[in-house]
């Protein structure tokens, strides 16, 4: 099948959320959906004939040019970022999952194998996979202990750069623990401490410092002087919830007896930071781009492709984890890996022996927040609040009666 889209300056193909091939097409009247496509379908990296006839167009879809030097094909590119990039929940990875937890799936790869199909027997572009699970601004500037940016290896080129972070800076896994999973049980912290913790972090300007920051060093790293293609593009985030429906307010995602509610008034709070956040990384974007006599950094903001694809939607019972429609990774479910004969589930017992550390409940919780690792840091607290209390009740209703991570992994999953 042939597909056509309107002319545009370039193409930039974005999987929403790490779940979805739906992709963005950034058009000369704004930014469009435009589905990724199937792996027998060539792409033709050219602009179409201005005849739009069929028996002038391209046998193959036709896919608007990378950015790339002028008169050339886009050579490599490089992604950074935090979970959004890094594609946690789109499948294994040769069937495990590297400290990161990056995705089989995630939409730099998909623009990798998109890109690898247009190159007509030449050589394929290079691609540099630095995005990971828990990261924050700060863990990618240079100089960090697991800097990002110092691990951009500029000797292999690259024309572009993806870029997904942010929202770790304002203290995310603390609000899902303390609002939404209440992973450490009881011990968890309050909501409205780690709301306001991150409204003070907004409020900061040293978030949209920090942000730039990292642009720059990005741009610096790879001599944009020298290179003036180049382009960095920022995704933004995407609301969480339908906060329009009271049918979830008795619901909830917390993993021991009687968790938080997902009620109207948290949903549309965590959805009104998320627009916060989306704001904020937009306005560093404009100021970075005004010191440049051309943009340099492109926003996307693909929130409102989310409708209908949110938690909370109309007629669905939270926790779903079988509807494939929600486009989030939710805690315990499956991996959503389209090229997996089935699904895959995202914590495996395999990739959590016994006697591994992390479900350690004395010694685990420092690893676990070194490492920067939601999944980890979650676990361990889930195997402290077991010690801490036997009695108490998973999410199921059943009585932890012993300190097994059996039974932590039985509640995970």
């Amino acid at each position: 099948m042939t597909r056509y889209p309107d002319i545009a300056t370039w193409l930039l193909l974005l999987a929403l959320a790490p779940i979805r091939g739906l992709c963005l097409v950034a058009l000369s009247h704004g930014w469009q959906p435009y589905e990724h496509l199937p792996e027998d379908e060539q792409l033709v990296l050219q602009r179409p004939p201005s005849d739009s006839s069929a028996a002038t167009r391209p046998s193959a879809p036709y896919a608007l040019p990378f950015p790339s030097r002028p008169g050339s094909r886009p050579s490599g590119f490089i992604a950074l970022g935090d979970s959004y990039s890094a594609g946690i929940g789109t499948g294994l990875v040769n069937g495990t999952e590297d400290d990161c937890r990056r995705g089989a799936n995630a939409y730099p790869v998909l623009v990798q194998r998109d890109l690898n199909r247009s190159r007509d027997g030449g050589d394929d572009p290079t691609f540099q996979f630095l995005s990971c699970t828990g990261s924050t601004v700060g863990d990618m500037l240079a100089g960090a202990e697991h800097s990002q940016i110092d691990g951009f290896n500029t000797t292999s080129t690259a024309d572009f750069a993806l870029l997904s972070i942010g929202g770790n800076d304002l203290g995310f896994f603390d609000i899902m623990n303390s609002c939404i999973f209440r992973f450490y049980s009881f011990y968890s912290g309050t909501c409205e401490t780690a709301l306001c913790h991150a409204d003070e972090q907004m409020a900061s300007s040293d978030f949209e410092n920090r942000l730039r920051l990292a642009i720059m060093e990005i741009l610096d790293r790879v001599r944009w002087e020298k290179r003036p293609w180049f382009t960095i593009t920022v995704t933004g985030y995407a609301r969480f919830f339908n906060a329009d429906t009271d049918e979830c307010d008795d619901y909830s995602f917390g993993m021991w007896w009687r968790g938080p509610k997902l009620e109207r008034k948290l949903r549309q709070r965590m959805n009104d930071m998320v627009v916060d956040v989306n704001n904020k990384i937009r306005h560093s974007v404009d100021v970075i781009n005004a010191a440049f006599a051309e943009p340099r950094v492109l926003f996307v903001d693909y929130d409102d492709a989310f409708e209908g694809h949110r938690f909370c939607e109309p007629g669905v019972v939270e926790p779903d984890y079988a509807r494939n429609e929600t486009w989030f990774f939710l805690v315990g479910g499956l991996d959503n890996n389209p090229s997996a004969e089935k699904p895959v589930l995202g914590a495996q017992y395999a990739l959590l022996p016994p006697e591994s550390p992390l479900i350690d409940p004395e010694n685990c919780l420092e690893p676990a927040q070194t490492s920067g690792d939601w999944g980890e840091l979650a676990l361990c607290m889930m195997a402290m609040a077991a010690e801490r209390d036997p009695m108490l009740r998973k999410a199921d209703g059943r009585v932890v009666a012993e300190n097994s991570m059996c039974g932590v992994l039985a509640t995970w999953q």
